[in-house]
């Protein structure tokens, strides 16, 4: 029997679907009607023999097959791209620095780099880790071209554009005993980092007692603080695995949002494309 193939028209609209968590909005992104979208889902489900979607009044939400294939889509449509562009896109040689801080930034950016070496292997990249105030001041002297940088959700004047935002919550050391200490010892960046801001915050607003009982700007330094049961830190959501554990209760106060901007030097075609590939690479872990 003859494997039917994917139509990446329809990957796309499966994934736009999965995106906005309906059939309206997603036609709105792909310019078709909605009526359009749900032929082409059915049509998607029964070629696989599955459902992809629990169909609710205001809105769609997947199914386990679903959120196999959502996988497979971004995956099976980035590689697409990548074909296409290898043949089709201009050669570019050059340079072009980016900045970003030790925590989200350095989980997304490998896959970035990645993605972008091959499209584009007569560009080098130098990618510098520091602090957001520090890759700030390299970009507007002139030794970076983009930097994503870290602000607190209340921030009205965010240099460039957000690309990412989670909340902030309690991490500590798995059988760690530091969050129930009076006062509750903290583990942060030095002043100026947008995490230590809200958190610190956070505790003052709830008349939490607490000491900062360690500084590092690197979240390897913080959870080195963690390990020696030193101290709890607040840390993105995302990033809390094993041997770290999310601490809740002992009034604790919840943290907040925090998002992950990117900024630029300028516009030339460097810059955009690897800006393109860092927002792709974000959307795609919502």
């Amino acid at each position: 029997m003859t494997i039917p193939l994917f139509d990446n028209d329809v990957l796309r609209t499966f994934v736009a679907i999965s995106e906005c968590g309906t059939f309206t909005g997603a036609a709105k992104s792909v310019h078709r009607t909605p009526s359009a979208l749900s032929m082409q889902i059915k049509q998607l489900e029964r070629i696989l023999g599955k459902k992809l979607f629990i169909r609710e009044p205001r809105q769609v939400r997947l199914t386990s097959d679903g959120e196999a294939l959502l996988d497979y889509s971004r995956r099976l449509l980035r590689l697409n791209e990548e074909a296409v562009r290898y043949f089709l896109s201009p050669s570019l040689e050059g340079k072009i620095g980016i900045g970003t801080s030790d925590d989200v930034g350095t989980r997304i950016l490998p896959k970035v780099l990645a993605e972008f070496s091959r499209a584009y292997p007569a560009v080098t990249i130098n990618v510098v880790v520091g602090s957001s105030k520090d890759n700030l001041a390299r970009l507007d002297a002139g030794e970076l071209d983009l930097a994503l940088v870290t602000v607190a959700e209340d921030v009205r004047n965010i240099r460039g554009e957000v690309v990412h935002e989670e909340p902030l919550v309690w991490a500590g050391w798995e059988n760690s005993s530091a969050f129930s200490r009076i006062p509750l010892p903290v583990a942060v960046a030095h002043e100026g980092c947008a995490w230590r801001r809200i958190a610190l915050r956070a505790l003052e607003e709830a008349g939490k007692s607490y000491r900062i009982a360690y500084t590092c700007e690197h979240c390897s330094g913080q959870e080195a603080a963690m390990a020696a049961d030193l101290a709890i830190a607040p840390f993105p959501k995302s990033i809390v695995r094993a041997p770290l554990k999310e601490i809740t209760g002992w009034d604790l106060p919840t943290i907040g949002m925090y998002q992950l901007a990117l900024a630029r030097r300028g516009a030339n075609e460097l810059n955009d494309i690897l800006a393109h590939h860092v927002k792709k690479a974000f959307r795609e872990l919502q």
